[in-house]
């Protein structure tokens, strides 16, 4: 049922404006040129610190040290401006010295060095540098060989990533362990460290790209939120075994959430991770996945499993696995399954907040192979129903087994004539309705021609279908019908260039006419079974194709024209900036055939007038459109309208209007805005004006800073086709390049706004 949203509490907004009250800097805007115009989804940038600073202590770096060899079997080099010797192995060393071996450069204003011992004693602006590291003390002291080395009052850097802190002792164990006492770590400016964690003791292993703390403390402005006995946590990007950080939120019908992954690193090519959950309203739930990757497979399985839902009283679940592997004799196999417990586990528990409204689950598995003019597959396909009310024989028929082939290859060589053939045989099983086999042959041949500013392609084929069905569609039908059908098409077009001057700029205008003539003679197709077929959406493509329909059941009777004309202003760079499309087909024919006997022929002149119009104005404005007008009624059939904006280097708005008629009208807006170097406002609103209701809608806002980041999302949706609808609140707080708590709010926001960044 609908949840009311629950408002904070006051020390969750003391909080939100604690974090709201920190102070502002000078930060540099980024992302402005990654996510290009129009794409729906943009890369990500993992542990992006470009709102950082350059560290301080990176003044001291000497570029160029040696990265490779044996610290062991290198011997150690002293200099100095000064030095004296009370005997032949103990030095004093004084103005500018330096301590180097091999990566280690050690310098300080004063130097002791015994050449006996390989001990050391540096005192007075003290600087470490290593492979991975960085130091500044007051006093360091030890030996080079064995390498053992002690610092007093440190500050430290690591160059594997941005790690950095201060210890009142450090020690360098060997060449990749180093221990710190009374140490703090962050990947913070330095001179700004948002959150810090604080720890009696830790150890830095480069080796595995691991810290282990004890007795730890995690401060946000110096403020403790978290004390945990011991802490693990990476020091670059290596895999490491141990817990994750925490999960927390809000997840469709369940309730409020909690849970804490485990991360198992098994092996260099297999790993797991295990999230024990906690839904405030239906019990305990228990997530895995397992990846691998070997030479020759690959793949994810996933299982979230919850025994006995304290609401239901049953056990629920969800399960994915999907596989590729390379099999011997150019053989590939690739399987996708996924299923559900039960018709309403995503609108009780969704997926991030995203899948409430999955109505159908696909499952297949398929071995392909191919070769340079071929391809070819066996495989089956089955599908489950996931929507409340909606009854099992409403999904599609199973496909056990399905077969295919296709074929295109010249006769003779390039540039000639072709021979092709597209051919299935399929088995289709419905537990709730009759079955059957269906066989279907396409063989054609062909003859593209093409030139600098034309191209040419007559076709011609034959169909062939035929069923073997357990009983007749209809009394008196059989109970193995064929159809058996020809056909040619012949598509060409022109293109014409030309240089034009418009607004200031140059660009070469293409006008591309195109006609595309098709003969299919008619076939009664009455006694044929539905068992994959359904009219294919009319849209600009559709006056290119040979059938109206998907699958095999139906093959349209034509004997149309289509006609259409393309325009299109491309930049010097080639980039297109305009593109506009205009066609119809014109028939000269009914077209009899239809999905049900009985059903209304199509006895029109022409068909609905299809335009497509794409302008990007500049590298900030996007206007997409297409419009379907009939005018046989004299009414607009389809229309979809879409802005697109970019705002101050990383914002975007996109207003989108989409229409078709007797199914739906809706309207919706979203955004990114920028609001400052720091924050950033989202929202996305979506109205049905066909059934007068918001179906979804969504605000936050976003704080992001060099190294940690929080949002704050509330959404309010319809989950299923009654209109029911839920609400949602979403938290997310990371702290870069250690991990992230509560929900991944990011994966929604790509999904909701177009061109998320």
């Amino acid at each position: 049922m609908p949840r009311r949203k629950k408002p904070l509490t006051p020390r969750a907004l003391a909080f939100a404006i604690a974090l709201a009250a920190a102070p502002g800097m000078a930060l540099a805007q980024n992302g402005a040129n990654v996510c290009p115009l129009g794409v729906f989804v943009c890369p990500v940038v993992k542990n992006n610190f470009a709102l950082c600073k350059k560290n301080d202590l990176l003044d001291f770096y000497v570029p160029g040290l040696p990265k490779g060899g044996n610290r062991e079997a290198s011997p150690a080099q002293v200099y100095g401006d000064r030095f004296s010797s009370p005997d032949s192995n103990i030095f004093h060393l004084t103005g500018n010295t330096s301590l180097q071996r091999l990566d280690q450069l050690l310098r300080a204003d004063s130097l002791t060095y015994n050449a006996d011992t390989t001990a050391y004693d540096a005192e007075g602006n003290v600087r470490y540098q290593e492979t991975d590291m960085l130091m500044s003390a007051r006093r360091m002291y030890g030996t080079t060989n064995p390498e053992h080395g002690v610092a007093d009052d440190v500050l430290y850097q690591l160059l594997t990533s941005r790690g950095n802190g201060k210890a009142t002792q450090a020690i360098v164990l060997d060449q990749n362990h180093a221990k710190f006492h009374e140490v703090t770590y962050s990947t913070c400016d330095i001179d700004n460290r948002l959150w810090t964690i604080q720890s009696k003791r830790m150890t830095m292993d480069e080796n595995k790209g691991r810290g282990y703390a004890h007795d730890v403390t995690m401060r946000i402005k110096g403020v403790p939120f978290l004390w945990l006995p011991y802490m693990s946590f990476p020091i670059d990007n290596q895999r490491q075994s141990g817990f994750l950080y925490p999960q927390f939120g809000k997840r469709g019908r369940a309730g409020y959430f909690f849970g804490i992954p485990y991360y198992w690193n098994i092996a260099p090519n297999y790993d797991a991770t295990f999230t024990p959950m906690w839904f405030s309203d239906r019990g305990g739930m228990l997530g895995t996945q397992f990846r691998y990757l070997t030479a020759s497979s690959k793949g994810i399985f996933n299982l979230d499993y919850m025994p006995n839902d304290k609401i239901t009283g049953t056990d629920r679940g969800y399960l994915t696995f999907s596989n590729q592997t390379t099999l011997p004799w150019n053989l590939q196999w690739s399987t996708s399954i996924a299923k559900v417990t039960d018709k309403s586990y995503f609108q009780d528990f969704g997926l991030n907040n995203t899948s409430a409204l999955v109505t159908l689950l696909g499952s297949s598995s398929y071995v392909t192979t191919s070769g340079n003019w071929w391809n070819a597959g066996v495989g089956v396909d089955t599908y489950q129903i996931t929507t409340p009310g909606l009854p099992d024989v409403a999904a599609p028929y199973r496909r056990l087994p399905r077969l295919y082939f296709s074929a295109d290859r010249p006769i003779g060589g390039p540039g000639g004539p072709e021979w092709g053939m597209n051919a299935e045989a399929v088995r289709f099983v419905k537990p709730e309705a009759i079955g059957g086999d269906r066989f279907d042959l396409y063989p054609f041949l062909a003859w593209p021609l093409q030139g600098a500013a034309w191209f040419l392609r007559p076709e011609a084929g034959v169909r062939y279908t035929a069923y073997n069905l357990p009983q007749p569609v209809a009394p008196g039908d059989p109970t193995h019908p064929t159809r058996t059908t020809p056909i040619f098409d012949v598509d060409g077009g022109l293109i014409f260039e030309r240089d034009v001057h418009l607004f200031g700029n140059d660009y070469t205008q293409t006008l591309e006419p195109r006609a595309y003539y098709l003969y299919v003679p008619y076939r009664n197709q009455s006694d044929l079974p539905l068992f994959d077929t359904q009219p294919l959406t009319f849209d600009f493509w559709q006056l290119f194709t040979t059938n109206s329909f998907s699958g095999a059941d139906r093959q349209m009777n034509a004997n149309n024209l289509s006609l259409a004309l393309t325009t299109r202003f491309l930049d010097q760079n080639g980039v297109e900036k305009l593109s506009a499309s205009i066609g119809q087909i014109r028939y000269f024919t009914p077209e009899k055939v239809t999905l049900f006997p009985g059903g209304k022929i199509m006895n029109y002149s022409g068909s609905d007038y299809v335009a497509n119009l794409t302008v990007s104005l500049s590298d900030n404005w996007r206007v997409t459109s297409s419009q379907e007008w009939n005018p046989n009624t004299n009414e607009t059939d389809a229309s979809m309208v879409g802005l697109q904006r970019r705002l101050w280097g990383d914002g975007i708005v996109n207003l989108d209007y989409r229409f078709r008629r007797g199914l739906l009208e809706q309207a919706d807006v979203s955004a990114e805005v920028p609001v400052g170097a720091a924050w950033k406002l989202v929202g996305g609103y979506t109205y049905s004006m066909s059934q007068k209701k918001t179906i979804d809608s969504f605000a936050g806002i976003q704080w992001n800073s060099c190294c940690m980041a929080i949002s704050v999302l509330s959404r309010h949706y319809v989950y299923d086709v009654k209109g029911d609808s839920n609400s949602a609140i979403m938290f997310e707080i990371q702290f870069t390049g250690l991990g992230s708590y509560g929900q991944h709010t990011g994966t929604f926001l790509q999904n909701a706004i177009l061109g998320y960044q």
